[in-house]
């Protein structure tokens, strides 16, 4: 068995401060194999310049255990601004880069990892502020998006699992799930794809041709209505899900989703 999460970790953010190693210590309880996350910080300064993919890794790490992550940035600086934030590109990032994007941790190996980056949408989005804040909404640029894929060899076998997360704007957002979809057919299977997709359940199935493996509903945190969140399996590939639930992580505005799969079933 190998136990998946699929969670956005809101850079850390709880009621309109970041503490990323307190929503690590909770998404650590899950006791997973991999965590697909999203919404990551990488070393910029608004969440203390931590590489938060790292602090995850730590806080689940046992004695005598060896975790492996890996962050894939998809904007450099700061998301929210084209004056502080410009796309990244796999040559962008050195170690001390400040960017925001996806990782991926797990407690087994990985023999390669992949990644894709997708263009954003022309147009601006609205982002609630927090209270206190002089304007209930901002209207910011969409960001580029970049999916990260791992080939995971696990005790019971070796699959591929995939990070991203896409636009808020619809159209872009259903052009990127075909993007990455196609994409990761391509890479050893199975395959599995987590991520906030910005969209439900039955868009993103319809869409992609994948089949979902869980449905609970994500999103928001408090009185979750929609789910935003999700694990697909690509067509043809064998897993048999053994259970799923979604469950609260921190100050997340997401549940996570916890997916158990079997290989080969």
């Amino acid at each position: 068995m190998v136990r998946l999460v699929s969670a956005n970790a809101a850079s850390g953010r709880d009621r309109g401060r970041h503490d990323f190693a307190a929503w690590a210590r909770h998404a650590a309880a899950l006791d997973a194999d991999v965590y697909a996350v999203q919404e990551v910080d990488h070393r910029l300064p608004r969440s203390g310049v931590e590489d938060q993919a790292a602090v995850l890794a730590g806080a689940c790490q046992r004695p005598g255990e060896t975790w492996t992550h890996r962050f894939a940035a998809a904007v450099l600086g700061t998301p929210g601004s084209r004056d502080t934030f410009a796309p990244a590109t796999s040559a962008d990032l050195g170690a001390d880069g400040a960017a925001y994007g996806v990782a991926l941790v797990t407690r087994h190996r990985v023999t390669r990892f992949h990644e894709l980056r997708m263009d954003g949408s022309r147009v601006t989005i609205p982002m609630p502020l927090p209270p206190g804040a002089p304007q209930r909404v901002m209207w910011v640029p969409d960001e580029p998006r970049v999916a990260l894929a791992a080939e995971v060899a696990a005790p019971s076998g070796t699959l591929t699992v995939v990070s991203t997360h896409l636009s808020f704007e619809p159209l872009r957002a259903g052009r990127q799930l075909r993007e990455v979809t196609a994409w990761a057919s391509g890479l050893p299977g199975p395959v599995v794809l987590l991520g906030d997709l910005n969209m439900p359940a039955r868009v993103a199935a319809w869409l992609s041709g994948w089949a979902p493996l869980a449905r609970h509903p994500t999103y928001p945190a408090e009185g979750p209505r929609v789910q935003l969140d999700h694990a697909l399996r690509a067509p043809g590939h064998r897993l048999r899900v053994t259970s799923s639930r979604a469950e609260v992580v921190g100050g997340s505005d997401h549940l996570a989703l916890v997916v158990d799969v079997a290989l080969g079933g």
